[in-house]
């Protein structure tokens, strides 16, 4: 049985990156802004918390790029041919992500974070404080392949751009 749900953003990503880029997403300042209809009070807290868990949507993506093939990281055939659910863009049927950026102060509704890799005008879909207690338990395995794609380039200083 297929089911569908309707999602309204909570909060609207203001600043910071202001076009798609795959690398030099670090340094970057941006302002994650609770939409009017929520009281202050669901951010109560919240400041004392470094890092959060923000459920974005790719709102320049349209639903003509969802591929769902195999296919290889950045079209860069080094990389073996992975499937849609082994990838992490815009190309996944739900348009999501998720990032972990780091929370640097809370000014009423807006939270200002660095390193969040979602671009001015995003909607931001839900949003929480990161427990340590809910990562990943045990070892975590992955392939040699998105080392390579996102070391050290991904999380490169902004600045540093060419």
């Amino acid at each position: 049985m297929v089911s569908t749900y309707e999602v309204r953003p909570i909060a609207t990503v203001v600043g910071g990156h202001t076009r798609v880029l795959d690398d030099y997403q670090g340094g970057v300042r941006s302002i994650i802004r609770l939409h009017d209809e929520y009281p202050l009070e669901t951010l109560q807290g919240i400041e004392e918390f470094s890092h959060l868990t923000v459920t974005w949507r790719f709102h320049l993506a349209s639903p003509e790029e969802v591929q769902l093939h195999a296919r290889s990281p950045r079209r860069n055939t080094r990389w073996p041919a992975t499937g849609t659910f082994v990838h992490r863009n815009h190309r996944r049927p739900n348009q999501l992500a998720i990032s972990y950026p780091r929370l640097l102060d809370v000014d009423g509704r807006d939270l200002l974070v660095t390193d969040l890799d979602a671009v001015d005008g995003t909607p931001v879909i839900d949003l929480a404080p990161y427990f340590e207690q809910m990562g990943p338990r045990g070892t975590v395995r992955q392939p040699a392949w998105p080392g390579e794609m996102l070391d050290p380039a991904y999380w490169r200083d902004a600045t540093e751009r060419p």
